[in-house]
């Protein structure tokens, strides 16, 4: 939560403290340059040398370090530790100095340019095709991914076709056998490196995503790419094999050979056999045919994982160790907060279906107006987690938390027959949920455009309604915020949606915002010609129901975008501990016994991977929740905090003021909206400034969006605005 930027100063404060606040601000500044700085060196040289790997001169360098490190008690695999997993966990270090050196609130100081500014990363370059819509620098992002697998594949059958020159072999049947078991091994090494990547956009709270500033909904696609192609080469690898083995004529035999010296076959088909049925599952049509089986077939990923170590042994399994182990971290947090069952403040459902649920959560919670949560429902699924947008802002409330669900399959009918049958119900608690998350953008960009265009799609609306109320609790209480020309684009189906926009009851939140912030909301209702007969957005909940908040039932804050202390000493109390027991199995167990089983050794790696989290990082994360609790109590030593969310006016059915909204809506009924007319009347209204287009919706919507912004982008006149596109929507 962020704190009221009040000034206890006096008015005449002696200038040493002016120079020392300077000082101290300078220092600071310098130290988060000098921490970007070493960042960006270090990941520009690993990345370059695993981009110039498969160059002879450089193969040849790397097996000669190898060598060098071959009798030592660390083996090939400390050498190859070093150069590939030691780099992402020292940025994952300087990252964590970086974001506490930031602090929360990282709006103050920020100075934006009068002029607008062309950014790589919210100016869309491809609108259409089969990776949706793809800024300029994902654009860079996946034509380097190429270059590297192209000039990988090119390189290793140059080597290829040089090693074979070498034997004397005279038929081409001999030639194509081993040109086929050396490409096979060269394809597993380049399907390594992607693997290395594979797993850091799925650590929901890494830090890495948070330095980046990368959502976990928007990192899901980078995911999904790297997934895709880390699938296709590791099929490759096993194809080149089998048909190898094939012209041998003992198929049957490699394929269930393991091998305790060297590459153990078996481990990698049951390896590979899995990543398929989580690749097949995940296609598109599969994924929105049955979403629950792509769900539980990609908890195979730890089969994947756990025979891909047996398969390739320690040492090769540490080129792709980093990315594991960061997503291991996050895992085994997720896993705790999620272990507490959070109290549900209050339920009701709108006349258009959707639900709202209001959860309670401690003050110590941070999140913002961008971020979202997962949800599970015992009483519907032990399993299913399902991710909602926040629509509350955190400045409606410290101590609770609102998100809208919208009935779209069978797991939201459930709940909405669950909480509107509280007749049935003789209790008080009507659901029991846990929570994982919050999870979002480090930064509110939300608030650092003067000119914002926010365009939903249906219950795209819901983080709209918390990026209003946070905007409006802003300029009431004179926070950061830079937001004071809005158009809130709504394009809904039929016309009972429109009591979503009720939620919000912006005269109540700041009476006089008409003063202070320009909004203007353009509705769209597509499937009805007409208005219905009773027009406006008053409403009655159909059915509601209020449970009482115990004190120890609020959202943990045991979550990687918590606090930034408590998930720093997290990270690095497990990577020191991986190292620390890393260190006394060789010294003490594989150097001593000479221990060489290839497949043994890896298992011992992965086990000193997942003990270290549970052991080293489990010992912070139970001081962790030790703290929470000593906060909790002094949160909860004033007991009015239930009236006071109730008196809010959030959670209660309200009729709010419409005089200052009713002036600024417009409903169009029988149309959709046209971007085209829209960009051209605010770059007439607006003039030559930044403006911030936030969409959250399905593709089709995004693609629209970004078409138009890249087509008026391309024809721009000197006087008219640069609009950046952002997206806001998820796609599992």
């Amino acid at each position: 939560m962020e704190k009221n930027s009040v000034d206890y100063s006096p008015l005449l404060s002696p200038r040493g403290d002016e120079t020392a606040i300077k000082t101290t601000s300078f220092l600071v500044s310098a130290t988060k340059w000098t921490l970007k700085t070493l960042i960006l060196v270090i990941f520009v040289l690993w990345t370059t040398f695993i981009f110039s790997l498969p160059a002879k001169p450089v193969n040849e360098l790397f097996s000669k370090w190898n060598d060098l490190n071959r009798d030592t008690p660390f083996g090939v695999t400390g050498s190859i530790f070093l150069v590939f997993t030691a780099p992402i966990l020292i940025i994952a270090f300087l990252a964590i100095a970086h974001l506490i050196l930031t602090g929360e609130d990282q709006l103050q100081g920020k100075k934006t340019s009068k002029l607008p500014r062309f950014r790589l990363w919210t100016f869309p370059v491809l609108v259409k095709g089969p990776f949706g819509v793809v800024s300029a620098t994902e654009l860079i992002g996946i034509v380097l991914v190429l270059l590297y697998v192209i000039w990988a594949l090119y390189a290793y059958t140059v080597r290829a076709l040089d090693f074979i020159s070498e034997f004397d072999v005279s038929s081409f049947r001999d030639k194509s056998i081993i040109m086929f078991k050396v490409m096979g091994l060269r394809t597993g090494a380049i399907g390594l490196m992607c693997l290395a990547f594979l797993f850091i956009p799925v650590s929901r709270g890494s830090v890495l995503l948070r330095y980046i500033d990368i959502p976990f909904e928007h990192a899901t696609r980078y995911h999904v790419w790297l997934g895709h192609l880390t699938m296709v080469i590791f099929t490759v690898h096993g194809l080149l094999y089998v048909v190898a083995w094939a012209m041998e004529g003992h198929l049957l035999q490699e394929l269930v050979q393991w091998k305790d010296i060297g590459v153990a076959n078996l481990p990698g088909v049951i390896s590979l056999l899995a990543g398929l049925l989580m690749w097949v599952t995940s296609l598109p049509g599969v994924r929105t045919w049955n979403f629950e089986l792509f769900f539980y077939t990609h908890q195979l990923y730890v089969v994947f994982i756990v025979f891909l170590a047996l398969h390739v042994g320690d040492f090769v399994f540490t080129m792709a160790a980093g990315g594991i182990f960061l997503f291991v971290l996050d895992r085994f947090l997720r896993f705790c907060q999620s272990r507490r069952t959070v109290n549900v403040i209050s339920s009701r459902c709108l006349p258009c279906g959707t639900v709202e649920l209001v959860l309670s959560k401690p003050q110590s919670l941070r999140y913002n107006a961008l971020s979202f949560i997962f949800v599970q429902v015992r009483e519907l699924s032990w399993l299913q987690w399902h991710p909602f947008s926040v629509s509350s802002s955190p400045l409606d409330g410290k101590n609770h938390l609102a998100i809208l669900i919208k009935v779209l399959g069978k797991w939201t009918e459930k709940l909405r027959h669950r909480i509107t049958d509280v007749d049935a119900q003789k209790d008080s608690s009507v659901i029991t949920t846990s929570v994982e998350g919050p999870y979002g953008h480090e930064v509110p960009y939300h608030l650092m455009y003067e000119n914002l265009i926010l365009v939903a799609g249906g219950i795209g609306l819901s983080p709209f309604l918390a990026i209003l109320s946070d905007i409006l609790h802003r300029v009431r209480e004179g926070k950061p915020c830079q937001s004071r020309n809005i158009l809130l684009v709504w394009a809904v189906k039929k016309s009972n949606e429109l009591p979503l926009l009720s939620t919000i009851d912006m005269q109540s939140i700041c009476p006089s915002f008409s003063d202070k912030v320009n909004i203007d909301i353009h509705i769209y209702v597509t499937r009805e010609s007409d208005p219905p007969v009773e027009e406006g957005y008053s409403y009655k909940p159909i059915k509601s129901s209020f449970c009482p908040m115990a004190s120890d039932c609020g959202m943990s804050v045991l979550v990687g975008t918590g606090d930034n202390v408590w998930s720093g000493l997290y990270v690095i109390s497990s990577t020191v501990g991986f190292v620390i027991l890393l260190a006394l199995l060789y010294v003490y167990y594989i150097a001593p016994f000479h221990i060489e089983t290839w497949w043994y050794k890896g298992l011992l790696y992965l086990i000193c991977m997942v003990a270290s989290v549970v052991i080293f990082g489990g010992s912070v994360v139970a001081m962790w929740h030790i703290w929470e609790k000593q906060n909790s109590l002094k949160d909860n030593s004033n007991d009015t905090k239930v009236d006071k969310i109730h008196q809010n006016g959030s959670l209660t059915p309200k009729a709010p003021s419409q005089v200052s909204i009713a002036k600024s809506t417009v409903i169009r009924y029988g149309s959709r909206p046209d971007f085209k007319e829209i960009y051209e009347s605010m770059s007439e209204k607006w003039g030559l400034v930044d403006v911030g287009i936030i969409v959250c919706g399905p593709s089709t919507l995004q693609t629209s969006v970004a078409e138009e912004i890249r087509s008026h982008s391309m024809t721009r006149q000197r006087h008219h605005p640069i609009f950046h596109f952002h997206s806001h929507s998820f796609d599992l």
